[in-house]
């Protein structure tokens, strides 16, 4: 008859329930048959595979004494410092525990600590142990082969458990003990799933939660300026959750983005690194590397790096997994070098380091590995029946811990000793409470220990730990956030350490000159998508991928005015020299000492002394013959014109203001009207005197010089008149035209103050004086058949021919060169040159020839005699004939005889 069993008020899924059925035969063994025991050798030994102390209370302990075996086997090798150590304090609180008369007394601690070799599935396996008193068995079916019921042995009661080490795994035993209500105390999982007060409401930890680790790590990287990076993480709970709670952070506070997110298989192919390290490099800006990742595979992830070459290029940010741990870096130094890792905060308790080098084969038999410890520490082999196999020496057992070997005191040492004590200060208050005053257990605590009470003790607990550090807990069970930073550094003599280069509690406290790079170089190594963009240019972020960008420069006139954006600047503004703001335009005017004003200035400074010596001169010979024959009053008008034309030359080189402008707007066109004005009258005169003699032999009218002068004003006033009304609706002022110079490189903008006078004002301002040049050159055509010596007709006609010549020339060149950037100078010069080259063409030829002779030929301005209207006319006619046929004589005899004859009646004509 098979033995049957019974759970007890625990709702069990029929999954678990089957579980209990395949292991129920480990549990029960009736002694009184000999044929019910079995023969396997693994089995025959119950606590073969775990330490058993006898006490009141039994606590339960989960330690990674082996690691995870390869395929087909559950453990592999022995870990002497996360395995052996640990348990090795847990015995050693137990004993301190059990030695205080003040904690607990009267009552001894006792412990059932088991093996998870690292591996979640053996670790379910092994804690089933830990519930076997919680199961009823029911025997009544069941006889020994002489009839006799059977004998079952007594499991120990587990009141609470202390681990494990790993987060699946204390995710796997969690979920067991809290059906059973055992409280459960971890001294190393992290991972934030188990904050859950929810799901694992019977967890607490002594260790803080990832999700400070990870509010840490980003500290960290934030610190270091690093924005591009990529995770990896060993597949499980401790991994995979701590790296969710890195990226979860990293949207949240942004600045941060993920390459890559990488897992570790748990069974990993052969080149399975190998293929993680390619990855890796497939986006190779993301140098920083966050590792959440166990023991094992970080010591193979930076044994790839190695083989892959990469030996530098990988900035390790690992966890506590990493901590300050020797084992992974082992042979590796160089590859690991500058890795900062993060631990709890922790202090080495100098009391266990006394203890565990105390210990020895002799006095340690309690523990059922520390001979498998003492071969793997001291590389020798415990006589034939020692587990490491080849040709070792032998062991003594008079070797010493920290003499005959090195010694590192663990970094969760004083972890798994403030889980120990926390549990026992809970036992102490639940035994105040429940046994106040009784020696030793109490029926109430010796019965049963209610999980649920004492959860509510554990909760409640607040001292300082082995450390001298507080050990509390919150509501969800999870201890402080308290941080070291480490950072793995090689010195100058080759010799490598974790140095401490930092702390985070709620916030990070970094010491960045205590950091060291590869070969000692403290410069900060860069993890970013992008390098930062230079002043001016903006980040054109790529789709997706917010730490990824393109710079590109603020062109034209736009200006950074953002990280992101770039704004064209005012209209009267250009970029500044780092194109991060606007800086007004510099403003120019047509300076005295410009080349485009040198050569103007010149020329009108030229004109005015020669035409000041022309007026002084007429002047001076105001009543002699040529100046009479001239017609001084006209020739004063058209001198005065003259002068006016060279003149307008320094008003349009003035600084622009009001009444510089308001002088632009009189003198532009007034100089050229004086001129042309006293020249049409001229021309008109001649014409109607020659026209009024074919047909008789009257004076014309208005032909007296007072005549003259009312026709020329009367002129000349239509421009005053035009400009007036020009000042009555548009007022002058000056304007800043900054599109004038607005070229492709705003450095050499250029704002040009100026009038405000448009192209078109300037044309209708000079369009009145070229009205009057045309119609005199009109006329100059008409009056060309007269003699040259009989009045100035022929001069004029030629003053015309030139000046047209020269307007006719400047109008392409002056609207031609409107989209120049030169236009300002351009079209100044050209104006200014123009008028006096105009003015000079006029004072040449009308002028200069006169006074020529009144100053070197003084003998030809005498008076002739004087002939009537009717003989001058007369003479005009024939000399008009005469100049058809002047060809037929030889050197135009006939022309100059007849100019001879009639040369002394010019002054009357005039």
């Amino acid at each position: 008859m098979e033995p049957r069993w019974r759970p007890v008020s625990y709702p069990l899924s029929p999954s678990f329930i089957f579980l209990l059925v395949a292991t129920s035969y480990t549990w029960l063994i009736p002694v009184a048959s000999p044929q019910r025991i079995p023969t396997d050798p693994q089995a025959a030994p119950e606590y073969a595979h775990s330490i058993r102390l006898d006490g009141d209370i039994i606590l339960g302990g989960l330690f990674p004494v082996h690691a995870r075996g390869d395929r087909g086997t559950p453990c592999g090798e022995l870990k002497k410092e996360k395995g052996i150590h640990r348990l090795e304090a847990m015995m050693f609180a137990i004993d301190l525990i059990n030695k205080d008369p003040e904690l607990l007394p009267n009552i001894t601690l006792g412990a059932r600590i088991l093996d998870t070799c690292s591996r979640d599935t053996y670790a379910l396996e092994q804690s089933l142990t830990f519930v076997q008193a919680l199961i009823e068995r029911d025997g009544s079916d069941v006889r020994c082969a002489n009839g006799d019921p059977p004998i079952f042995t007594k499991p120990d009661k587990i009141v609470g458990v202390i681990g494990a080490a790993a987060s699946s795994v204390s995710i796997m035993v969690a979920n067991i003990l809290r059906l059973f209500k055992i409280p459960q105390i971890s001294y190393a999982s992290t991972a934030p799933e188990l904050s859950d007060n929810t799901r694992y409401d019977f967890f607490s930890r002594v260790v803080p939660p990832d999700s400070y680790q990870a509010q840490a790590m980003m500290d960290i990287v934030t610190a270091m300026e690093w924005n591009y990076v990529s995770t990896l993480a060993s597949e499980g709970n401790y991994g995979e959750s701590g790296v969710e709670a890195f990226i979860q952070i990293s949207r949240e506070t942004g600045g941060v983005c993920i390459a890559q997110s990488l897992k570790i298989p748990r069974e990993p192919r052969p080149g399975e690194f190998d293929k993680i390290i390619r990855r890796l490099l497939e986006t190779s800006n993301a140098r920083a590397i966050i590792m959440f990742a166990n023991e094992d595979d970080i010591r193979r992830v930076l044994d790839a790096a190695k083989r892959n070459n990469q030996t530098g290029h990988f900035l390790w940010v690992g966890s506590d997994s990493w901590g300050s741990k020797i084992s992974p870096v082992i042979g590796q130094e160089r590859v690991a070098e500058g890795a900062i890792t993060i631990l709890p905060k922790r202090a080495s308790v100098d009391a266990f380091d006394r203890y565990f080098r105390s210990r020895s084969l002799s006095n340690n038999r309690r523990n059922v590995w520390f001979a498998e410890f003492w071969e793997e520490n001291f590389n020798c082999k415990l006589g034939m029946h020692g587990k490491r196999p080849g040709s070792l020496k032998k062991c003594t057992g008079l070797e010493k811990v920290g003499r005959d070997s090195s010694y590192e005191q663990e970094g969760k040492v004083q972890f798994v000793m403030d889980a120990v004590y926390a549990m026992a200060h809970a036992l102490h208050r639940m035994h105040r409470e429940l046994c106040y005053g009784y020696p030793g257990l109490c029926p109430r605590m010796a019965n049963n220990i209610d999980g649920k009470e004492l959860l509510n003790h554990i909760r409640a607990v607040n001292f300082n730990g082995s450390a001298g550090t507080p050990v509390v807990f919150n509501e969800n069970g999870d201890a402080p956030g308290r941080y070291d930073i480490f950072q793995y550094q090689i010195t100058n003599r080759s010799t490598t350490e974790y140095r401490v280069i930092g702390s985070w509690t709620n916030k990070l406290h970094l010491k960045v000159e205590a950091m060291r790079w590869r070969m000692g170089d403290p410069t900060f190594p860069a993890s970013v998508c992008s390098l930062p963009c230079r002043t001016g240019e903006r980040k054109k972020v790529v789709k997706g991928v917010p730490c990824c960008w393109h710079c590109e420069r603020c062109e034209g006139y736009h200006f950074q005015a953002s990280e992101f954006t770039c704004e064209l600047c005012p209209y009267e503004k250009r970029p500044d020299a780092n194109r991060t703001g606007c800086t007004p335009i510099p403003i120019i005017k047509l300076e005295w000492h410009s080349p485009w004003a040198i050569v103007p200035v010149f020329i009108a400074m030229l004109g005015i002394i020669a035409t000041s010596f022309v007026i002084v001169t007429f002047v001076r010979y105001n009543d002699t013959p040529i100046v009479r024959a001239s017609g001084r009053e006209m020739s004063y008008v058209l001198l005065t014109g003259i002068f006016l034309c060279y003149a307008i030359t320094f008003l349009m080189i003035a600084t622009p203001d009001v009444g510089v402008c308001s002088l632009r707007r009189i003198f532009l066109g007034l100089g050229m009207c004086f001129s042309y004005a006293a020249l049409l009258t001229k021309t008109n005169r001649i014409h109607r005197i020659f026209e009024q003699g074919k047909k008789s032999v009257t004076a014309p009218r208005f032909i007296s010089p007072a005549s003259q002068l009312v026709i020329t004003f009367s002129l000349i006033s239509v421009q005053l008149l035009g400009v007036f009304v020009w000042f009555a609706v548009d007022p002058p002022h000056t304007v800043v035209d900054y599109g004038e110079q607005r070229t492709q490189d705003p450095t050499a903008a250029r704002g040009v103050l100026k009038c405000d006078i448009s192209d078109l004002s300037l044309i209708c301002s000079l369009g009145y004086s070229i009205l009057l040049m045309v119609t005199c050159t009109v006329y100059a055509i008409k009056t060309r058949g007269v003699p040259e010596t009989f009045n100035e007709a022929k001069p004029i006609g030629f003053t015309m021919y030139t000046t047209c010549i020269i307007w006719l020339a400047f109008i392409p060149i002056f609207f031609g060169t409107s989209q120049s950037a030169e236009r300002m100078y351009i079209q100044t010069t050209t104006l200014t040159i123009s008028l006096s080259l105009s003015a000079s063409v006029s004072l040449g030829m009308l002028y200069m020839p006169k006074v020529y002779i009144i100053l070197f030929h003084p003998e030809q301005n005498v008076p002739k005699r004087k002939r009537s209207f009717k003989a001058i006319v007369t003479a005009a006619t024939m000399s008009g004939k005469l100049t058809q046929k002047g060809g037929d004589r030889p050197n135009g005899e006939v022309k100059t005889e007849l100019c001879e004859s009639m040369e002394t009646n010019s002054d009357f004509i005039n």
